[in-house]
């Protein structure tokens, strides 16, 4: 049997600013990258995220970014590697500290949940496909936290190699939900057709890539317009096929 985890970025709402819906997607996924401050969430939604997983025994991962509330983790940045260590530890140790405080929610005292893995976000997340420095930077960060943190990113990537070199734990991510380049990167957002919204069609690309058997876990983007329904048709559409979904961590 095929077994493939489905993730989604989730937690990304900010003080009065609400993005997405994490109650109904979070029992969707077998996954949620949660946001640690730097492009989206704040102390309360990482709470209530946490206590979230616990309740519905999904995995949790920190989707880390450069400090970049105001474009959303999305633009292009220039930063020292020592920067963006210090800066994915930051967000890290945030995370981890506020998921094991919350084995208590609604009145009823729950497990807490801990971060099973680290997944970059974003504007960071494309770089490190490339720039080897900062990918370096990145996995010597999870490391120097939790040498047996897996990190979540592109197939054939410098964070791939990285991590390899780091003697991190990898696995390959597919997007059924964005459209790719020739070369296996992302297009990007600002192209026509970058970001695909139909249920159907997003669902018949997860299908396909879960079958292809070199992806080990599915994104479908929390941000999205209609994403419960995308969540909801991918995760029918691959149970319906006879396949597992399961967190690609234990």
């Amino acid at each position: 049997m095929v077994t493939v985890d489905l993730n989604s970025d989730l937690g990304e709402s900010f003080g009065q600013w609400t993005l997405g819906d994490d109650d109904a997607m979070f029992p969707l996924v077998t996954s949620a990258n949660v946001a640690c401050g730097f492009h989206a969430g704040d102390p309360l939604t990482m709470l209530h995220c946490s206590r979230l997983a616990a309740a519905h025994s999904i995995a949790i991962g920190a989707h880390v970014s450069y400090r970049d509330l105001a474009g959303f983790g999305r633009r292009e940045m220039q930063i020292e590697a020592a920067e963006l260590h210090g800066d994915v530890l930051y967000q890290l140790s945030a995370l981890a500290g506020i998921a094991a405080s919350s084995g208590t929610g609604d009145g009823a005292a729950v497990a807490a949940p801990r971060v099973r893995y680290v997944k970059p976000h974003g504007a960071l997340y494309n770089r490190i496909v490339h720039d080897e420095l900062q990918a370096d930077a990145v996995a010597a960060a999870v490391h120097n936290f939790d040498q047996t943190l897996p990190l979540l990113g592109l197939p054939g990537s410098a964070i791939e190699r990285a991590a390899e070199a780091h003697g991190l734990p990898f696995f390959r991510e597919g997007f059924p939900d964005r459209a790719y380049l020739p070369d296996g990167t992302l297009m990007p957002r600002g192209r026509p057709g970058a970001v695909i919204t139909d249920p159907a069609e997003v669902a018949a690309r997860a299908l396909d890539m879960a079958r292809s058997g070199s992806i080990h876990s599915l994104c479908v983007h929390g941000d999205t317009p209609g994403a419960v329904a995308i969540a909801t048709a991918v995760r029918s559409t691959l149970l319906d096929a006879g396949i597992e979904l399961a967190a690609f961590t234990t």
